[in-house]
Protein backbone atom coordinates (compact mmCIF):
# COMPACT_ATOMS: atom_id res chain seq x y z
CA UNK A 1 0.00 0.00 0.00
CA UNK A 2 1.34 3.25 -1.36
CA UNK A 3 0.82 6.10 1.61
CA UNK A 4 1.27 9.60 0.50
CA UNK A 5 1.47 13.01 3.14
CA UNK A 6 1.10 15.98 1.94
CA UNK A 7 -0.76 19.69 1.36
CA UNK A 8 -1.57 22.28 -1.35
CA UNK A 9 0.06 25.28 0.44
CA UNK A 10 1.39 26.75 3.86
CA UNK A 11 -0.70 27.95 6.95
CA UNK A 12 -3.59 30.26 7.01
CA UNK A 13 -5.78 32.70 8.88
CA UNK A 14 -9.10 31.92 7.88
CA UNK A 15 -11.68 30.45 10.72
CA UNK A 16 -9.61 32.30 13.49
CA UNK A 17 -6.48 30.45 13.39
CA UNK A 18 -3.15 31.96 14.35
CA UNK A 19 0.14 30.50 12.17
CA UNK A 20 2.81 32.29 14.09
CA UNK A 21 1.36 30.54 17.50
CA UNK A 22 2.68 27.25 16.61
CA UNK A 23 4.95 28.22 14.13
CA UNK A 24 3.23 26.59 11.42
CA UNK A 25 5.67 27.85 8.85
CA UNK A 26 8.66 27.18 10.58
CA UNK A 27 11.46 28.76 9.78
CA UNK A 28 10.03 29.97 6.35
CA UNK A 29 8.69 33.61 5.62
CA UNK A 30 4.90 33.56 4.45
CA UNK A 31 1.69 31.63 4.84
CA UNK A 32 -1.08 30.37 2.49
CA UNK A 33 -1.58 32.98 -0.32
CA UNK A 34 2.03 34.33 0.19
CA UNK A 35 4.34 33.48 -2.66
CA UNK A 36 7.02 33.36 -0.18
CA UNK A 37 8.58 29.98 1.33
CA UNK A 38 6.09 29.35 4.12
CA UNK A 39 3.18 29.75 1.36
CA UNK A 40 3.95 27.35 -0.53
CA UNK A 41 6.95 24.96 0.80
CA UNK A 42 4.90 21.93 1.75
CA UNK A 43 5.97 18.08 3.28
CA UNK A 44 5.94 15.20 0.65
CA UNK A 45 6.29 12.11 2.78
CA UNK A 46 5.91 8.52 0.81
CA UNK A 47 5.56 5.40 2.16
CA UNK A 48 5.49 2.49 0.12
CA UNK A 49 7.07 -0.94 1.87
CA UNK A 50 9.58 -2.76 -0.64
CA UNK A 51 9.16 0.14 -3.38
CA UNK A 52 10.68 2.86 -1.45
CA UNK A 53 13.78 3.13 0.63
CA UNK A 54 12.90 3.71 4.46
CA UNK A 55 14.33 7.19 5.66
CA UNK A 56 15.49 8.40 2.14
CA UNK A 57 15.67 12.53 2.02
CA UNK A 58 15.87 14.36 -0.41
CA UNK A 59 16.79 17.86 -1.48
CA UNK A 60 15.20 17.93 -5.25
CA UNK A 61 13.09 20.34 -6.16
CA UNK A 62 9.73 19.96 -7.04
CA UNK A 63 6.18 21.19 -6.85
CA UNK A 64 2.66 19.92 -6.76
CA UNK A 65 1.62 19.53 -10.20
CA UNK A 66 4.51 16.99 -10.68
CA UNK A 67 2.06 14.94 -8.34
CA UNK A 68 -0.10 13.47 -10.90
CA UNK A 69 1.83 12.58 -13.50
CA UNK A 70 4.01 10.78 -10.18
CA UNK A 71 0.98 9.15 -9.36
CA UNK A 72 -0.01 8.07 -12.82
CA UNK A 73 3.53 6.49 -13.35
CA UNK A 74 4.14 4.83 -9.86
CA UNK A 75 0.41 3.12 -11.61
CA UNK A 76 1.66 2.23 -14.29
CA UNK A 77 -0.84 4.06 -16.39
CA UNK A 78 0.33 6.71 -18.88
CA UNK A 79 0.80 10.06 -18.17
CA UNK A 80 -1.22 12.75 -20.01
CA UNK A 81 0.94 14.61 -22.40
CA UNK A 82 0.18 18.57 -22.12
CA UNK A 83 1.32 18.37 -18.41
CA UNK A 84 3.99 20.77 -17.26
CA UNK A 85 4.74 18.31 -14.14
CA UNK A 86 7.38 15.94 -14.59
CA UNK A 87 7.37 11.89 -12.57
CA UNK A 88 9.32 12.04 -9.67
CA UNK A 89 9.12 7.96 -9.48
CA UNK A 90 12.96 7.43 -10.65
CA UNK A 91 13.77 9.90 -7.50
CA UNK A 92 11.11 8.18 -5.28
CA UNK A 93 12.52 3.90 -6.51
CA UNK A 94 16.28 4.48 -7.54
CA UNK A 95 15.36 3.24 -10.98
CA UNK A 96 16.28 5.45 -13.85
CA UNK A 97 17.26 9.20 -14.52
CA UNK A 98 15.28 11.55 -12.79
CA UNK A 99 14.32 14.81 -14.59
CA UNK A 100 14.43 18.55 -13.21
CA UNK A 101 12.91 21.54 -13.73
CA UNK A 102 14.74 24.58 -15.02
CA UNK A 103 12.92 27.15 -13.35
CA UNK A 104 9.36 26.21 -11.52
CA UNK A 105 6.72 29.33 -12.04
CA UNK A 106 3.68 30.53 -9.26
CA UNK A 107 1.34 33.28 -9.98
CA UNK A 108 -1.35 33.86 -7.87
CA UNK A 109 -4.08 36.72 -8.40
CA UNK A 110 -5.80 37.81 -4.82
CA UNK A 111 -4.52 41.07 -3.68
CA UNK A 112 -3.76 41.76 -7.12
CA UNK A 113 -1.64 39.87 -9.79
CA UNK A 114 2.04 38.36 -8.41
CA UNK A 115 4.50 35.99 -9.03
CA UNK A 116 7.21 33.82 -8.16
CA UNK A 117 9.73 31.66 -10.13
CA UNK A 118 12.59 29.43 -8.43
CA UNK A 119 15.91 28.79 -10.58
CA UNK A 120 18.11 26.24 -8.76
CA UNK A 121 18.82 27.94 -5.65
CA UNK A 122 17.55 31.44 -6.62
CA UNK A 123 13.68 32.30 -5.50
CA UNK A 124 12.24 35.50 -7.59
CA UNK A 125 9.36 37.16 -6.24
CA UNK A 126 7.17 40.14 -7.67
CA UNK A 127 4.15 41.33 -6.30
CA UNK A 128 2.79 43.62 -9.21
CA UNK A 129 3.97 43.57 -12.47
CA UNK A 130 4.59 47.15 -12.05
CA UNK A 131 7.06 46.06 -9.52
CA UNK A 132 10.80 44.81 -9.24
CA UNK A 133 11.81 41.29 -8.45
CA UNK A 134 13.07 40.47 -5.43
CA UNK A 135 15.77 37.96 -5.18
CA UNK A 136 16.63 35.18 -2.51
CA UNK A 137 19.08 32.58 -2.58
CA UNK A 138 17.35 30.19 -0.64
CA UNK A 139 20.49 28.04 -0.09
CA UNK A 140 22.04 30.85 2.43
CA UNK A 141 18.58 32.41 3.14
CA UNK A 142 15.74 29.92 3.55
CA UNK A 143 13.51 32.42 4.93
CA UNK A 144 14.19 34.70 2.53
CA UNK A 145 14.86 38.05 4.55
CA UNK A 146 17.77 39.64 2.29
CA UNK A 147 16.60 40.82 -1.19
CA UNK A 148 19.82 40.24 -3.46
CA UNK A 149 18.50 41.37 -6.30
CA UNK A 150 21.07 44.56 -6.91
CA UNK A 151 23.93 42.21 -6.15
CA UNK A 152 22.39 39.53 -9.23
CA UNK A 153 21.70 41.34 -12.00
CA UNK A 154 22.79 38.98 -14.48
CA UNK A 155 20.25 36.42 -12.30
CA UNK A 156 17.46 38.95 -12.79
CA UNK A 157 17.61 39.34 -16.52
CA UNK A 158 17.90 35.59 -16.67
CA UNK A 159 14.22 35.49 -14.59
CA UNK A 160 12.89 38.45 -16.48
CA UNK A 161 13.69 36.28 -19.59
CA UNK A 162 11.85 33.78 -18.31
CA UNK A 163 9.15 35.15 -17.02
CA UNK A 164 7.96 36.91 -20.78
CA UNK A 165 7.34 33.09 -22.10
CA UNK A 166 5.89 31.53 -18.36
CA UNK A 167 2.71 32.76 -18.74
CA UNK A 168 0.04 31.93 -20.86
CA UNK A 169 -2.35 34.44 -21.53
CA UNK A 170 -6.29 33.58 -20.81
CA UNK A 171 -9.29 35.46 -20.40
CA UNK A 172 -10.43 33.11 -17.42
CA UNK A 173 -6.93 34.32 -15.23
CA UNK A 174 -6.49 37.99 -16.34
CA UNK A 175 -4.08 40.15 -15.10
CA UNK A 176 -5.97 42.37 -12.88
CA UNK A 177 -3.63 45.13 -11.23
CA UNK A 178 -4.43 45.82 -7.87
CA UNK A 179 -6.77 49.21 -7.36
CA UNK A 180 -4.85 52.02 -6.31
CA UNK A 181 -6.11 53.38 -2.73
Amino acid sequence: TLVIFTSDNGPHREGGNKPEFFRSSGPFRGIKRDLYEGGIRVPFIIRWPERIKPGTVTDHVTAFWDFLPTACDLAGVPVPSQLDGISLAPLLTGQGQQRTHEFLYWEFHEGGFRQAVRHGSWKAVRHAPNLPLELYDLQADPSETRNIAAQHPDIIMRIETYLKTARTDSKEFPIRLPKKK
